[in-house]
């Protein structure tokens, strides 16, 4: 709140600015408006020696009545810094949180990669086991036509053996058969021979 130190009692004129030196004297200068030039040997004028001494605690100025106030100054006070400090505590948690999201969003994305990899990989082991038993599986249903295949061979060639053998056989009785009227008949002259041949010599 402003104090009054000293009721100077100045009358303020328009187009004059009224202040406050070193040594809480007061001065006025002529303003210059928009537009005009200060003009030269316009020196500020002395309007009052007040004979005051600063405390530098304190801030000083004419106020709207002609007197000389002061207020209390606020050099970059505690409240200022407590202010400025909770400003920056703010926005460095904000600054840590929005870090510390970024890098879980990172550590999630990376997780969600690792999976998906992961989930590939079984995909492709799957797709190939399927694979290799499709194969295996084919493998063996050729293999099984082919022992098929290759007893059905050996069959039907026995067969044919066991046919070529009975037909020989019988080839063989039916030639024995048709043989054996000649070798009756010759066996008959062999005897009929023999038995003259003892007759002369009796």
């Amino acid at each position: 709140m402003a104090e009054k130190v000293l009721k100077a009692g100045i009358t303020r004129k328009p187009g004059w600015l009224y202040y406050l030196d070193r040594n809480l004297d007061v001065y006025r200068a002529k303003m210059v408006r928009g537009g005009e030039k200060k003009r030269r040997g316009q020196e500020p004028e002395l309007v009052l020696k007040s004979g005051l001494r600063r405390d530098e605690n304190y801030l000083y100025y004419v106020d709207k009545s002609g007197d000389i106030a002061r207020v209390k100054a606020s050099r970059g006070g505690s409240a200022k810094k407590g202010r400025g400090k909770k400003a920056a505590a703010s926005k460095k948690a904000a600054a840590l949180k929005k870090k510390l999201a970024a890098k879980k969003r990172k550590e999630l994305a990376k997780k969600k990669a690792v999976e998906k990899k992961k989930a590939r990989a079984l995909k492709k082991a799957e797709a190939r086991r399927r694979r290799a038993e499709k194969k295996a599986a084919s493998k063996a249903k050729k293999a099984a036509a082919r022992a098929k295949k290759k007893s059905t061979k050996a069959r039907k060639a026995k067969g044919r053996k066991a046919g070529a053998k009975r037909a020989a056989g019988r080839r063989k009785k039916a030639k024995a058969k048709k043989a054996a009227p000649k070798r009756a008949k010759a066996k008959k002259a062999v005897r009929r021979k023999a038995r003259s041949s003892r007759k002369k010599a009796a």
